[in-house]
């Protein structure tokens, strides 16, 4: 009975510091993308000069 309480202290400190990571990075700006979605919506996704490469299969 003794290993189910160490156990569960022990799983309830790694929780507490994975929560306290997470509040961390949200606090320093981890997750903030800034520029991306709207520098993204601007850019062309097909590659210029790529459009004669039609490879058929003729079998």
């Amino acid at each position: 009975m003794s290993a189910l309480y160490i156990l569960v202290i022990a799983s309830i400190s790694i929780a507490g510091s994975f929560l306290m990571a997470f509040i961390w990075s949200i606090r320093t700006d981890q997750y903030d993308d800034r520029d991306g979605s709207a520098m993204r919506m601007l850019q062309d996704n097909t590659i210029p000069g790529n459009q004669s490469l039609n490879i058929k299969d003729d079998k």
